[in-house]
């Protein structure tokens, strides 16, 4: 078996694997050492099926690594004897500006440039656009993200954690609005976005698109690309396991 290496540091524990495996750029499996950050990187630069391990540094939560270095004898172990599945974590969400189309793992995100700004929100269902709300929004913007990325910025923003893959969900940010509930969009609704006043910043996983204006639009979608994931057979942490070291990490 070939693996990447997609590492927030260097580590001392690594050599094990650089001993047991041939490490190279055309990996079949990659391991994506660090914490939530890292695990983002390696979905957004590899294709293929990628093991989470946290790097145990106290800014790395590593909400989708059940493992970490200190497992890392156990780690290896296991993918030589093929002990582990692979499973679809969930799908990354499209986002379609200018004819150019851009997958974010986390979230796509719209935000305001010093003031706040205005929008309107449609989407398109079996071919025909709908208003989500028939008046304009204004606020910071918001954010959209899939099961994958509600545990991280959409959590943290007050929108819900999604356990169903096959959703989307648009939640607001400092929305000057007296609806401003996270929505749950079902998996072949399309968002469309419409710039009415202000500026604001169009990004995927903290990686700018452009700047936006009024009369600028964009649409969102989940797309067909699923995020793949390793399973060690011997080592699976629960949700609330999961949830637990999320907490942890923000009383420390």
């Amino acid at each position: 078996m070939k693996l990447k290496i997609i590492s927030k540091g260097i580590y001392k524990e690594l050599s094990r694997v650089y001993k047991k495996f041939d490490v190279s750029d055309d990996g079949e499996v990659c391991l994506a050492i660090g914490g939530d950050g890292t695990f983002i990187r390696a979905a957004n630069e590899f294709n293929g099926p990628i093991l989470p391990i946290r790097s145990e540094e106290k800014d790395s939560t590593g909400y989708y690594a059940d493992s970490s270095l200190k497992d890392i004898n156990f780690i290896t172990d296991s993918l030589l004897k093929k002990e582990y599945t692979i499973e679809d974590l969930g799908k990354k969400v499209e986002v379609d500006y200018n004819g150019n189309k851009y997958y974010g793992v986390n979230e796509i995100l719209f935000r305001n440039l010093q003031e706040e700004v205005y929008f309107r929100v449609y989407y398109d269902e079996n071919g025909k656009r709908n208003r989500l709300y028939e008046y304009s929004l204004s606020g910071d913007g918001f954010l959209v993200t899939s099961a994958i990325g509600s545990t991280a910025y959409n959590r943290t923003a007050g929108g819900p954690i999604i356990l169903d893959k096959s959703v989307m969900c648009l939640t607001f940010l400092s929305l000057e609005n007296p609806l401003t509930n996270s929505i749950i969009l079902r998996k072949n609704e399309v968002l469309h976005v419409e710039i009415e006043k202000g500026r604001g910043t169009l990004n995927y996983d903290g990686i700018l698109i452009g700047q936006l204006g009024k009369g600028d639009s964009f649409d969102i979608k989940l797309s067909n690309k699923n995020v793949k994931i390793i399973k060690l057979k011997k080592q699976n942490e629960e949700f609330s396991e999961k949830l637990s070291r999320i907490v942890k990490s923000k009383m420390n």
